[in-house]
């Protein structure tokens, strides 16, 4: 369900832009999106080793189907980005849980496997939902792309609620409030700050949300020191490999971010392609994933961790530095072949970062460090999907400035093929090199992410093997869950 919602979206998302008049906000639908997630992600997570995987996850779905009835009810760009909201914090609960509960199911040198097979509906949606996207946004409504969440949603919740059996065991230290209105609170003021640093008022609504984020990290930091349970663990952040991992993590998925958002608007605008065929370029990425995830597992029986993440930047900086190389006049086929090495890269990546995070900290903290995972990667994508539309935006104002005539208005038909047409004649090309040039300068961008992953990666060369690293963690698992079963 949340792997169609994410490429559907992509894939109406330029019919909706155009309707709702409303590029200058386009970003915000991604990422106020990501940052309801990133905000729930470590609360779920905490009150699922609390109180159980099952409880949490069908209340997340719940609120997810509630948020995905009013986007398809939604009349203007507003509304959307408000209903958008209520959809991200719903869906904070479903991945973090999904990999929580493969963690409580599998040993460490099975469960990259798992996570791939898991993965298999990434790889179903991308085949699935630029076809269903288009046909929605050319026979119906882009209403109701939203909507079919609903009925899927449901019949999760009743899946869930039947097969899903656990013994929890509650605990009795008191639920950390402080440390939960903090971190919330700096994760909305980090997405403001950055949000509005291309405004004109750019000290008061971008630099000082910043300097408050700035302020409340610190202030959680200071609170997470005296709390018996805390929301986010201090001494996860002495483990060298975990910071390593989730820093690389982060920095990858906001690359991903801006990956699956600009492509299709790459297909689109520059290629003048049908939205059903604009997002199909993804699919040969996502199929590719599955590779990428199943070989993961294999890697890991003889590769430390690092060693593996290594190779999956390698391919996909080599892919990102293809897209700032390619000309406007590049054919449908290449970006085909060059999104199989992304989805090998994305697929490596992103299995081992999961793995590595839950198999390096101690039992009583897998499902926290499976969430703060999550929450890197939600922060890595609300963040650099900012940034991104940021540079989409200044490019736009500063080159509509060099074609008197054209406006903002016709940038934003520019983005829909079925309302391209509508522009004269001379403004067309213009108009498309515009577009050309902003996602070129969003590539270039991806690329220096990449690129300083790749350094950070390298600050992890004497991590050992992922498997020797996790026996006192599954020994201490099985002692604890012996104690449980005991009690």
């Amino acid at each position: 369900m949340t792997a169609v919602e994410g490429t559907i979206v992509s894939t109406a998302m330029p019919t909706i832009v155009s309707d709702l008049k409303g590029l200058s906000l386009m970003n915000w639908v991604f990422s106020i999106y990501m940052l309801m997630c990133a905000v729930a992600t470590p609360v779920y997570g905490k009150l699922s080793d609390r109180y159980g995987r099952k409880r949490l996850m069908n209340i997340g779905l719940l609120v997810f189907v509630v948020g995905s009835l009013l986007c398809g009810i939604s009349q203007s760009m507003i509304q959307l980005i408000l209903s958008r909201v209520v959809q991200g914090l719903g869906a904070g609960a479903i991945q973090p849980l999904t990999f929580s509960i493969l963690a409580d199911i599998y040993p460490v040198e099975k469960r990259a496997q798992m996570i791939g097979l898991n993965g298999s509906s990434w790889g179903i949606a991308s085949v699935i939902a630029p076809l269903l996207g288009g046909f929605i946004v050319e026979q119906l409504s882009w209403h109701w792309v939203f909507a079919i969440n609903i009925p899927i949603g449901l019949l999760v919740v009743i899946v869930i609620q039947c097969c899903l059996q656990e013994q929890t065991h509650p605990r009795k230290t008191p639920i950390d409030y402080r440390g939960i209105v903090l971190l919330v609170l700096a994760l909305v003021t980090l997405m403001l700050g950055l949000q509005n640093l291309n405004s004109p008022h750019w000290v008061p609504w971008g630099l000082m949300p910043l300097l408050a984020s700035l302020a409340l990290i610190v202030a959680l930091v200071i609170v997470e020191r005296q709390e018996v349970d805390p929301i986010l663990p201090l001494k996860l952040f002495t483990n060298r490999t975990f910071i390593v991992e989730n820093t690389v993590i982060l920095l990858v998925s906001g690359f991903l971010m801006g990956f699956e958002t600009y492509l299709p608007i790459w297909m689109q605008s520059v290629l003048g392609l049908k939205p059903s065929m604009g997002g199909f370029a993804l699919t040969p990425s996502s199929l590719v994933w599955l590779l990428g995830a199943y070989l993961a597992g294999r890697f890991l029986i003889t590769n430390p961790p690092h060693r593996i993440m290594a190779l999956a930047l390698v391919f996909l900086i080599g892919a990102c530095g293809s897209y700032v190389l390619l000309p406007i006049t590049t054919p449908f086929w290449a970006f085909l072949i060059i999104s199989c090495f992304y989805g090998f890269g994305f697929g490596l990546a992103i299995t081992i970062g999961t793995v590595t995070s839950q198999s390096v900290v101690s039992a009583e903290n897998v499902g926290t460090a499976t969430s703060f995972n999550t929450l890197a990667r939600s922060l890595g994508q609300t963040m650099m999907i900012s940034v991104f539309g940021i540079v989409m935006n200044l490019v736009t104002a500063r080159q509509i400035g060099s074609h008197p005539g054209l406006t903002m208005d016709m940038m934003n038909k520019m983005v829909n093929p079925d309302t391209a047409g509508s522009l004269p004649e001379r403004f067309l090309e213009p108009a498309r090199g515009i577009v050309y040039d902003g996602l070129h300068w969003i590539f270039v961008l991806g690329l220096v992410l990449l690129i300083a992953a790749f350094l950070i990666n390298l600050l992890d060369f004497k991590s050992k093997h992922l498997l020797a690293d996790s026996t006192a963690v599954q020994s201490e698992r099985a002692s604890q869950q012996s104690a449980q079963a005991k009690a």
